[in-house]
């Protein structure tokens, strides 16, 4: 795994000393992603410069070091990821001629480039990548994304300079830097806890979405235009139903892709484990790595005190059957508290999951033993794994029914309706405040007047219904939650609710959690489920070959349990979650506090100090656990607070060290 950086403009921020001293700049503040070596490449005539920090996994010696230019010279690429399958690649093309120096991944994509093109080539590539690829015989510069967004890429112009890398924090270092908070974003962090692709927390700068790239001419370059992104994979052709599977015979060819798609990512040429929860998910992942390993997989989880949070038991257990080496770590709330203090810098922008705490301690003790970890997120979405799917869909159904008693007065009762009118025409609401009365009743109409299903799909999987109840200025950007699944795709609501989460929920949360966090530790992670044999499988059942007696993953466990007895995984979803709600009112209370006080509030200018402040006293008095939509403006202005007083320094964060 590494880090990538680079600039590119019709105006040059000095000489090619001067150039190169900048690249040097935005490759050592994301060093934590490749802290084995690092190297830049610049080009005064095309006016482009990449900056590369590599975590040495193949091919350890120089002849894989980057930025690399390929054996023509045309193509200069600075990558980040894995190409699991870039032995068949070799192959294909030793066979048509091509010679290569090492045995790296990075030199076989300059091949496939220099034979098939860049958009061929990237439907080639199994793997996880984002790169910067220069094209020096037709002055072009290629930006991509691998299809599920494992690995991240930010890009966009400040000033007369087009800016782009792995983390914020590298294009932050640019000269040209200027930093304007993107106010439009605040809403989306409001509504979801993150701010989704396309968008970032800055004006100017985006997220390209996965499996798209785009294509810039350097020789019409520019300042402030950027075309638009072109898409090679589509997930929504993935979803069109095969016919005629049975949960076993899916099962049987289930697990015979994801052994050949774990057995490519097992080849490392460093220390390699897991990450398991002793969930259906990791447990899967784990249970075939033994299958093909000699020795035992290392693996690690982590646990809690706190009842109802713990799940390193069941890990443990599904560890000695498997005959793993197995390492735990119990989180407490001390641990919480040195962990706060670095989320801004790890995430470089506000992100409020709060399962990133364990996410990175779980990182920082597995990199203590290996350099790359396999991890089974992804089965949720693609096996209609989470508990809400049933639910959901049942709400969608009856949503024209009469259903519960507060969600059939929503419609009717004026928004101004006083807390003492609404507890009497609703006993349940007795003692209740009146601000929490009246945002359960705007969560309700906001739900029930949904439109269609992905209208209802945003409402119901948002915190707060109406951004505008604690922004100042709560204009909200477009982003992925908008469109249709295809018309000629099965009208399969569950499979809707699916193509949401594999879109938006899955790389814009999940994806960003691990890959921060783990990169902080300078630990690779990879995902064999999101490998797009797996995903295009998973996605041509029929979803509810997964789901029955309103539990999912049917398909999955039927594989896991030809590995692992069913006792030993068979007990209620929990999730990788975190006791925040009481770590808000006692250890983490003063830290909160600090964030919230009033004054410092309204001169941000950014929330509506009154109606923050009421929320925080409601979760404390444990009237109501806000805990969720807290961690949300808690986390931006932790990240305001960490870049008011760092940004743009070129300060290098040893995090895990």
């Amino acid at each position: 795994m590494c880090g990538i950086a680079g600039f590119a403009g019709p105006e040059l921020p000095g000489n090619k000393e001067q150039c190169e001293s900048i690249l040097h700049s935005m490759g050592r503040a994301i060093q934590h992603r490749g802290p084995d070596a690092g190297g830049v490449w610049f080009d005064g005539e095309l006016g482009l410069g990449l900056s590369h920090h590599r975590l040495s996994i193949i091919d350890l010696s120089e002849l894989g070091a980057q930025p690399m230019v390929s054996t023509t010279g045309r193509y200069v690429i600075s990558f980040n990821g894995e190409i699991y399958n870039f032995q068949k690649l070799k192959t294909e093309l030793e066979a048509a001629g091509v010679r290569f120096r090492g045995h790296s991944d990075t030199e076989v994509m300059l091949a496939a480039f220099e034979a098939w093109g860049v958009e061929r080539a990237l439907s080639r590539f199994s793997g996880m990548f984002a790169f910067a690829l220069a094209d020096r015989d037709q002055r072009k510069l290629y930006l991509a994304r691998d299809r599920m967004g494992e690995k991240p890429l930010y890009y966009g112009w400040q000033g007369r300079t087009l800016l782009f890398g792995s983390e914020l924090k590298a294009v932050t270092c640019h000269p040209s830097w200027q930093g304007e908070i993107n106010r439009s974003a605040l809403p989306l962090l409001v509504r979801h806890n993150l701010i989704p692709a396309p968008h970032t927390i800055y004006s100017g700068i985006f997220k390209l979405p996965p499996s798209s790239f785009i294509t810039i001419d350097l020789a019409r370059i520019e300042s402030g235009w950027l075309p638009e992104p072109s898409r090679y994979w589509c997930l929504e052709d993935q979803c069109s139903e095969s016919q005629g599977w049975t949960v076993e015979t899916a099962a049987n060819h289930l697990e015979e892709l994801l052994t050949d798609v774990i057995g490519e990512q097992m080849v490392s040429d460093v220390p390699l484990g897991a990450f398991l929860s002793g969930g259906v998910d990791s447990s899967t992942v784990v249970a075939l790595m033994q299958k093909q390993a000699k020795t035992p997989v290392k693996t690690f989880s982590i646990g809690f005190n706190e009842e109802g949070f713990n799940e390193a038991e069941h890990a443990a257990a599904v560890a000695r059957h498997l005959g793993t080496d197995h390492t735990e770590l119990y989180v407490t709330e001390q641990d919480a508290l040195k962990v706060i203090p670095l989320l801004g810098k790890i995430y470089d922008e506000p992100f409020a999951d709060s399962s990133q705490i364990p996410t990175f301690l779980v990182s920082e003790m597995t990199r203590k033993k290996v350099t790359v970890a396999l991890s089974g997120d992804g089965g949720d979405e693609l096996f209609c794994g989470y508990t809400r799917y049933p639910g959901m869909l049942r709400a969608w159904q009856r949503r024209g029914s009469a259903g519960s008693r507060l969600k059939s007065l929503a419609g009717l009762l004026p928004a101004g309706l006083a807390a003492k009118g609404i507890r009497t025409l609703v006993p349940s609401q007795k003692g209740r405040s009146a601000d929490a009365i009246q945002l359960r009743l705007a969560r309700a109409r906001a739900v029930a007047s949904a439109q269609n299903l992905s209208e209802f799909y945003r409402q119901s999987v948002s915190l707060w219904p109406d951004p505008s109840m604690m922004l100042v200025e709560p204009g909200e950007g477009n982003y992925g939650l908008t469109g249709q699944l295809p018309e000629d795709v099965p009208d399969d609501n569950l499979k809707t609710l699916m193509w949401r989460d594999l879109n938006w929920y899955l790389p814009d949360d999940i994806l960003t959690k691990v890959d921060r966090a783990a990169m902080a530790c300078s630990l690779e992670t990879r995902i064999p489920m999101l490998d797009h044999r797996v995903v295009s499988f998973a996605m041509g059942l029929p979803a509810g070959l997964n789901m029955q007696d309103n539990t999912g993953k049917q398909v999955l466990r039927s594989v896991l349990y030809r590995h692992v007895p069913q006792n030993l995984i068979e007990r209620p979803k929990q999730g990788f979650a975190v006791p925040v709600a009481a770590w808000l009112r006692g250890a983490l209370r003063e830290w909160a506090e600090d964030l919230l006080d009033p004054v410092r509030l309204k001169e941000q200018g950014y929330w509506k100090t009154s109606m923050v402040r009421q929320v925080w006293r409601e979760h404390l008095s444990e009237r109501e656990d806000y805990s969720f939509e807290l961690w949300g403006i808690l986390m931006f202005q932790a990240w305001l607070k960490e870049q008011r007083e760092c940004i743009g320094t070129g300060e290098v964060d040893e995090y895990a060290r």
